[in-house]
């Protein structure tokens, strides 16, 4: 982000004394956050640790000092424990009177949750921030980037989306078209076969007919052939009434012996 608020609570800010070892250790903190912050070369985040351990060592003698808990927070943002930064600055966006200082708290809680990719809760908090303080440049800014953040996230969801369902569109038509041509497969196989068994019944019914005249061409007998064998039949009927006049002969002469003698 552009600009996170950073609060340096320096001495005498209050009219309560403060304890020696107070001041040492919000001193300390402070030095220690803003040297890390100069660098800008790279995050230091030895020095911002150690500043943590300085805001909770005064925290421990004044947990309820609101200053000190929202260094607490900048220091664990600039460790990037986001989520941890983020509960503190919850708790001080819903406990702090002052408009500019929840606008600040509203601030830095986008940032965190911004760097969560938390991004409606980001948009939201910045919203808050520019209720108490309508004229934050930077937070208008940040406003913006949030929402053109989820502008591509969902530009982004929706091309995958249409992606993924013109994946499977393709997939049904490959699939349809898979089946369509199994069936047209199975159908021309059908067809044939059935064109084949047509085939082989008319070859069949043809060599059929073909052996019925071919039948009784081979029964039919030339006239020649049929002259032939009515005189071989006239032959045999001739020789056998020879044989029987023959016999009746035979007969005859010895009936006449018979008598003579």
């Amino acid at each position: 982000m552009r600009k996170i608020y950073f609060i340096v609570f320096l001495l005498a800010i209050s009219s309560i004394a403060f304890g020696q070892n107070e001041r040492k250790f919000v001193r300390n903190g402070n030095k220690l956050f803003m040297e890390a912050v100069r660098d800008t070369t790279k995050i230091d985040s030895v020095k911002f640790s150690n500043a943590e351990t300085e805001y909770r060592r005064a925290l421990e003698e004044r947990p309820e000092n609101l200053q000190w808990n929202y260094n607490l927070a900048d220091a664990l943002y600039k460790q990037q424990r986001f989520e941890e930064a983020e509960g503190k600055f919850t708790e001080l966006s819903e406990i702090m009177e002052d408009p500019v200082d929840r606008a600040r708290a509203n601030h830095n809680l986008g940032n965190t949750q911004l760097m969560q990719e938390k991004l409606d809760e980001s948009i939201e908090s910045y919203k808050k921030a520019l209720r108490e303080n309508p004229s934050d440049l930077e937070t208008k800014y940040n406003l913006a980037y949030a929402q053109m953040l989820k502008k591509k996230k969902e530009e982004q969801q929706n091309q995958d989306q249409n992606q993924d369902q013109n994946k499977d569109n393709q997939d049904q038509d490959k699939d349809q078209n898979k089946d369509q041509n199994k069936d047209k497969q199975d159908q021309n196989q059908d067809q044939n076969k059935d064109q084949q068994n047509q085939d082989q019944d008319q070859n069949k019914d043809q060599q059929n007919k073909d052996q019925q005249q071919q039948q009784p061409q081979q029964n039919k007998i030339s006239k020649q052939d049929a002259e032939q064998l009515l005189q071989a039949l006239q032959n045999d009927e001739r020789d056998i009434q020879d044989k029987v006049k023959k016999e009746k002969a035979a007969k005859a002469q010895r009936s006449r012996s018979e008598k003579e003698w």
